[in-house]
């Protein structure tokens, strides 16, 4: 199960990460897991929110670049090579992770990840062929 995460594309400038948490913030969407990466000239605001569609339309409003991508959010066991165990998991089926960040769980014994996977429909096989916990949406509104 693939859960939707939204992008942002933000100039490198000072404040405007802040104008797109503000304007999801005005918005009344609740942000669940973050990550931004950044070049010289622009940075990436990725996001799990509460609601993608009232998020991609604050958004664009303001002004924003905003493209909707599938990730996999995964439970990792939170001991020392716990997220070691998960990728070799996608990296025995020869996936190729894309990229990776992690949020804050409820349970004090896992940590969650999101995953952007090449071929998000074989990871979701491969990691349910081991048995790996999966999370959706649901889920995640209840972390």
């Amino acid at each position: 199960m693939a859960v939707k995460q939204i992008s942002v594309f933000i100039e490198n400038k000072e404040g405007r990460i802040k104008k797109a948490i503000e304007t999801l913030g005005n918005a009344g969407i609740n942000i669940r897991a973050l990550s931004v990466g950044d070049t010289s000239k622009y940075g990436i605001l990725r996001l799990i929110v509460s609601d993608n569609e009232k998020s991609i339309e604050a958004l664009e409003k303001d002004g924003f670049i905003v493209k909707e991508t599938e990730v996999i959010v995964v439970s990792v066991s939170d001991e020392p090579n716990g997220l070691n165990s998960t990728l070799s998991i996608l990296d025995d089926a020869d996936i190729n992770l894309e990229y990776i960040y992690a949020f804050v769980s409820s349970n004090p014994n896992e940590a969650i990840v999101a995953m952007k996977v090449e071929d998000t429909q074989s990871a979701i096989d491969v990691f349910e062929a081991n048995n790996a916990k999966l999370l959706n949406n649901e889920d995640i509104e209840k972390i």
